[in-house]
């Protein structure tokens, strides 16, 4: 598949509560057929830690730039 189902952005970023829910959403973009961009990033808003993730569509490459 070239693009992601469902019209599903090639790039996102997800977001929440570090927890079980967020972690099981972030393996179903992975079983989707997303992969990892980079590695999180981790906030504390006073309560809890938020963390967010970017997720790659596989099929994207990336243009090279020539740098």
């Amino acid at each position: 598949m070239t693009t992601p189902p469902g019209g599903l952005p090639v790039y996102r970023v997800l977001t929440g509560p570090d927890d079980a829910a967020f972690c099981h959403r972030v393996s179903e973009a992975l079983a989707m057929g997303y992969r990892l961009h980079e590695g999180p990033s981790v906030t504390f808003d006073g309560e809890r830690v938020i963390v967010a993730q970017a997720v790659l569509w596989s099929g994207y490459r990336e243009r090279e730039t020539g740098d």
